[in-house]
């Protein structure tokens, strides 16, 4: 029993490994707040870092995050250059009051609908919120699940990270 848990425990943490450096999908269907259909390779930022943040308007922690990292948004693009692309996983039916919501808030970030959340699934997203930490090469390099105060830091800390990990093209 012992050497099946630790075994277990083993196949786990590969597999934690494996999703952490995976490549984002960039062939998903999504739409744009206008309603256009397009594909997730339209999430891009010159090389830079990009916060992927998965949200729905119900979702109070989701707003929570979203709210405190607006309050920060503007410094951490002029420190990191990083890129905020919310993904809005509201369903059909409630998908029409996900661009006054974010015009409300106003949030200054790239908004997509997933209102049948194919995307969702491409990243192994199962509870809201869930935010990724993309790097230059659409490598996912760090993600995390649910909301508290503060843990928007955990964030910026994943993002500059990333940015020192990434080779320089400077030579």
């Amino acid at each position: 029993m012992k050497h099946f848990v630790i075994t277990l425990f083993a196949l786990m943490l590969a597999t934690v490994a494996v999703a952490q450096n995976a490549q984002m999908p960039e062939n998903v269907s999504i739409k744009s707040l206008d309603g256009k259909t397009v594909q997730s390779s339209v999430i891009q930022n010159d090389g830079k870092p990009i916060i992927l943040s998965f949200w729905a308007t119900w979702c109070k922690p989701c707003n929570k995050e979203l709210d405190a990292i607006k309050e920060v948004y503007e410094e951490w693009q002029e420190e990191t250059g990083v890129k905020l692309v919310a993904i809005s996983i509201d369903d059909a039916r409630s998908s029409s009051r996900v661009k006054p919501w974010v015009d409300g808030k106003a949030w200054d970030y790239e908004v997509y609908l997933d209102p049948n959340q194919d995307f969702k699934r491409a990243m192994n997203v199962v509870n809201v919120p869930h935010t990724f930490v993309i790097d230059g090469k659409g490598q996912i390099v760090w993600q995390h699940t649910s909301y508290v105060e503060g843990s928007e830091e955990e964030v910026i800390e994943a993002v500059r990270k990333a940015m020192a990990e990434q080779p320089s093209d400077k030579q």
